[in-house]
Parts: C-alpha cells; sequence; structure tokens
C-alpha cells in the first residue's frame, strides 16, 4: 500500500463511526505500515482537542492492539502473540494515562462511551500521582446521568483482581 494512504486510511478509521466498521481499515493499516506506526497516529488523534477525534481514537485503538493467538486446543498464548503484546506495552501505557486524562477532563458524552471500555480502572496499572484520576474517572462514570456509563463501569471495577 502507498505510504501516502496512511493519513486518509488512518482518519476514515477515526472518523468511522462504527467500531466494527473501522476494523475493515485499521487492520489493513496495521497490515501495510506497521502496529507501532497505526498506535503512534492513534495516541496523535487521542491527545488532539477535537472530541470526535479522540472519541474514533479510542474505537479505532482496539483493532489496533495485539490479540492473543493460541495453538489448537490450548488455553494458553503462543510465545510470539505474548512477545508481540509485550512489545508495544509503552504504547498501551501511552494509551491508558493519555485516555484517562481525557476521560475525566472532557465532558463530551461519545467521548466518554468510547473511552471507559477500554480503560482500565485499577489504581496499580498508574504511577502513584494518576491515582487521583483513577478514583475521579470511577466518581464520574458513576454519578453520570448516562446509565450505559453507570453500567459500564461496575464492569471495568469488578475486574480489579
Amino acid at each position: 500500500m502507498p505510504d501516502e494512504w496512511f493519513e486518509p486510511l488512518l482518519r476514515a478509521a477515526v472518523h468511522e463511526p462504527n467500531p466494527s466498521f473501522n476494523r475493515q481499515l485499521v487492520e489493513p493499516a496495521v497490515a501495510a505500515f506497521g502496529r507501532r506506526r497505526v498506535q503512534l497516529a492513534l495516541l496523535a488523534y487521542l491527545d488532539s482537542d477535537v472530541t470526535s477525534d479522540i472519541a474514533g481514537a479510542a474505537r479505532a485503538w482496539y483493532w489496533a492492539q495485539p490479540h492473543p493467538t493460541y495453538d489448537r486446543g490450548s488455553n494458553t498464548p503462543t510465545a510470539d502473540s505474548v512477545a508481540e503484546y509485550e512489545a508495544y506495552g509503552d504504547l498501551r501505557e501511552r494509551y491508558r494515562r493519555i485516555a484517562l486524562r481525557r476521560f475525566v477532563t472532557e465532558t463530551d458524552l461519545d467521548v466518554r462511551r468510547c473511552l471507559l471500555p477500554g480503560l482500565p480502572l485499577d489504581e496499580r496499572l498508574y504511577p502513584a500521582e494518576l491515582h487521583d484520576l483513577v478514583s475521579r474517572a470511577v466518581r464520574i462514570a458513576r454519578t453520570s446521568s448516562d446509565e450505559y456509563l453507570r453500567h459500564r463501569v461496575e464492569i471495568q471495577v469488578a475486574r480489579r483482581p
């Protein structure tokens, strides 16, 4: 795929409102341009000041992540898929920090709805200086007038070990 298609492809993925359809844009971008480049571009959208870009980047992020693969009949991820997952830990950490800050500071409901499913709410995943933001994010979602946020936060909090 020509390099000049990278930006239009990512922009289309970010602006696709259906989180299932954007997969058809994100996965080819990852295959053609590499996971790191795609994730870095999505982080830039997430860190922008445009609410539709923030929401779209959060929706697209799911498909840009490495997902585990398993050998037939096994419940253990393959060594290669574990290695790939670990290779992107730095970008996952950046995503968590930016997404947490965005969830707390952005009041746009679509942004919050798009961020929450992929936002770990376990303080242990964040440095001490962000623990207050995790608590604030939980409080914002629990006290939201939006039923989805109130329901989803309980799922997120229940996932804590």
